[in-house]
């Protein structure tokens, strides 16, 4: 297209990667360079079941619709019903309407012990390490608990959280920096500015406990007969 001006102009669908990155925001979006590590860590794929909290803006429930595909489905928390209404508007001018997606308004703590045992759980909130007895009782065996937490502290907690406990292995943390490189002709050279550090992300793989090594999650120890 040109302007009236006659300058020329190039119109293109916008990828989803820059889609998040412009879409109006209730919640601060995970970035791209962290949709795709997670979607990548946490294995999801098509047919895939997840339970995400919290739903933010929507950017990861947008990345987890379309790798989950209509075969799978994302259910979704949040807290707060602003974001939540932001979230789906931000959905539905992307895909249109979703027929693989359950958006539930409150704390994801009250719905995991009713939810059917699901393939993958993803948590972008404060305290994530509060929950990892529940998260255990709703996901599968050999399914994959992903965290995204902005510090390390908060990382630490999770890790040795999930360490302490029998339901889980191969735990893991990370974090993911992003720079661009300039290449025009003799000038190559990386930029001046690059997308450092937005977040940890830590996995974990849900497991069977040894025979004998007590109670599954979410079950109370039996009481000693008399």
């Amino acid at each position: 297209m040109r302007s009236s001006m006659g300058l020329r102009y190039l119109a293109l669908r916008p990828t989803l990667a820059e889609y998040v990155l412009d879409m109006p925001r209730g919640a601060q979006v995970i970035y791209p360079k962290d949709l795709a590590m997670i979607v990548f860590w946490a294995d999801v794929y098509p047919g895939c079941r997840v339970i995400e909290a919290g739903t933010g803006s929507g950017a990861l429930t947008l990345a987890l619709l379309r790798a989950v595909g209509p075969e799978g489905r994302v259910i979704t928390y949040e807290q707060r019903e602003e974001f939540a209404r932001r979230a789906l508007a931000n959905i539905h001018t992307r895909l249109g309407e979703v027929t693989n997606l359950t958006v539930r308004l409150g704390a994801v703590e009250d719905g995991l012990a009713e939810e059917p045992a699901v393939d993958r759980v993803l948590l972008d909130l404060p305290e994530p390490w509060k929950l990892v007895r529940l998260v255990a009782g709703a996901l599968r065996p050999g399914g994959i608990l992903l965290c995204y937490v902005p510090t390390i502290i908060q990382s630490q907690q999770i890790a040795e959280a999930l360490q302490r406990d029998r339901h889980w292995a191969l735990v893991e943390t990370f974090e993911t920096l992003f720079r661009p490189w300039n290449i025009e002709g003799q000038s190559v050279r990386p930029f001046h500015r690059m997308v450092a550090h937005t977040g940890f992300i830590t996995v974990a793989r849900r497991v069977v406990p040894e025979e004998g090594a007590g109670p599954e999650p979410g079950r109370p120890h039996p009481e000693p007969e008399e």
